[in-house]
């Protein structure tokens, strides 16, 4: 499956961004779907995860209470909604997909990814 995510840009601390992503497949509620960034010299973070069906999700622990995951199956979109952003989240955001039915929070789990978009947040 081809992932094209789209939707980062350059927002001040404390703004709001809501990525998206668009799976080319006939079969995407069959996906699990993640968010992962990786800032300047870090290695690439998990952000946030979401079922096939949309029915459970899961985030790390530094979004929580600030991004949401979401996926719209009729669009074969998955969602990344960020507010309160801050400094730090500033990276390149990449989705990511996965046959898994558990929480797949590793890179390793996942087996295709989309190019990325830039998310910058000046303080």
């Amino acid at each position: 499956v081809q992932l094209q995510a789209s939707g980062g840009g350059l927002v001040q601390a404390g703004g709001s961004l809501r990525l998206s992503c668009v799976a080319s497949t006939r079969t995407f509620s069959r996906y699990t779907m993640g968010w992962f960034r990786q800032a300047p010299g870090k290695e690439r973070e998990f952000i946030a995860t979401i079922s096939g069906s949309g029915g459970r999700t899961y985030n790390s622990d530094s979004v929580k209470g600030r991004f949401t995951i979401s996926r719209d199956n009729a669009r074969n979109t998955v969602y990344l909604q960020m507010n309160s952003l801050k400094p730090e989240d500033t990276a390149v955001y990449y989705c990511a997909a996965t046959y898994l039915i558990s929480i797949p929070t590793l890179e390793r789990q996942y087996n295709n990814w989309g190019q990325g978009t830039l998310v910058t947040v000046s303080s």
